[in-house]
Order: C-alpha cells, then structure tokens, then sequence
C-alpha cells in the first residue's frame, strides 16, 4: 500500500461520519413531546365528548380516560408534562441560537415558491439541516399554538384564579374554542409530521440518531 494509499484509508471513516442535525435535547424533547401532545389530544378527545362544541363527537376507540373523570387525570398529567418538556425546548432552543438559525427569516418569496414545490411535487428535501419555507412557518406556528393551548387550558381550569387570563380569551366559553381551535391546529401539525416521516424516511432517522 502506498503512503498516500494508506492516508486515504485514515481519512475515509472521519469523512463518512455525517454531521449532528439533532442534538441530544432536540430529540429527546422531541419524543417526549409526542406522546404527551398524543395523551392530551386522545385524553382531550374524551372530555369534549362530555360537552361537545360542535355537533359531533369523537369515537370513544381514538379517546382515552374512559369517562370524564378519568380523561381529566390523564388530560392534566400529560399538560404537565407537555409543558415542562415545551419550556425546556423554547428556553434551549432561544439560548442555543437554534431557533433563530432554522426559523429566521421566512420570506413571503421563497413560501410562494415553496407552496407551488409541494403542489407541483418538487419540494427537495435533499439537505435536513436546512429548513424550506413551508417547515419554518409550521415549525413556528405549532409553538405558537403549543403555548395558546397550553394558556387557554389553564384559563379554562382556572376560570375564577385565573380569571383575567379567562377574560384575555374573551370569557370561559370562548376560552373552550380557542383551546379546541389550538388543539386541531397541533392536530394537523402532526398528521402532516407524520405523513412527511413516510414520504421522506430519512428524516426519522435522523430524529432518532441525531445524524
């Protein structure tokens, strides 16, 4: 083997080593947050049932407490929970800088272009360190939504402790729909998340290994 032979050889396995697109704390907030978001949804699914907003209910095989009392116990466990893993990954998230190098900026040009990608199925996904468009804005808004439900929870369980974060929502029952709005709008996020893990499988692994 030559001298130059055998310094490639050296250098193969450190260039094969792909670069970190999740850290530790990115995955395991992650996972932790998709089995609370999955028990206060299938939890909270129940105790709409009890006094449905709309003219339907959902089917007791996708709810989860089996009666009101029981899905309250399982609704609060899981927000706390969910809120506690959702701080640790706003505040790691702001004091890491990762925040601001993924979701910032979003510009209203490259959305457009990215919105006509998916229609067209062109949208790559070559690079998942890099965000297109469309993620920042679902990525951004799912924390939103996360925080609203989260705060229009605790008005509607708190109506008279709370009551001027209550009557921020415009009163208990406005509180309710906002909070339902919040949950369909986390609902959606992970459908499409799901869906997004199948069609590009790579992204799942990623979330798994950190590479």
């Amino acid at each position: 083997m030559t001298v130059e032979a055998a310094h490639a050889a050296r250098q193969t396995p450190a260039a094969s080593v792909r670069p970190v697109i999740h850290p530790v704390w990115v995955r395991v907030t992650h996972w932790v947050n998709a089995v609370a978001v999955v028990l206060m949804i299938m939890s909270g699914w129940e105790i709409y049932n009890a006094s449905p907003l709309f003219p339907f209910v959902f089917p007791r095989a996708v709810t989860l407490g089996g009666w009101l009392g029981g899905a309250l116990l399982w609704h609060f466990a899981a927000m706390w929970l969910f809120a506690v893993n959702g701080l640790v990954y706003v505040l790691l998230g702001l004091a890491t800088g990762r925040f601001r190098r993924k979701f910032i900026p979003i510009r209203a040009g490259e959305l457009a272009t990215d919105v006509r990608a998916v229609l067209t199925g062109h949208l790559a996904h070559d690079d998942l360190a890099v965000y297109n468009a469309i993620q920042k804005v679902l990525y951004v808004g799912v924390i939103l939504a996360g925080i609203v439900i989260v705060l229009s929870g605790l008005a509607i369980w708190k109506p008279v402790q709370l009551q001027t974060l209550t009557a921020l929502f415009g009163g208990y029952d406005a509180a309710r729909y906002v909070h339902f709005l919040a949950m369909a709008a986390i609902a959606g996020f992970v459908l499409i998340h799901v869906i997004m893990a199948f069609v590009v499988p790579k992204s799942l692994r990623a979330m798994i290994v950190g590479r």
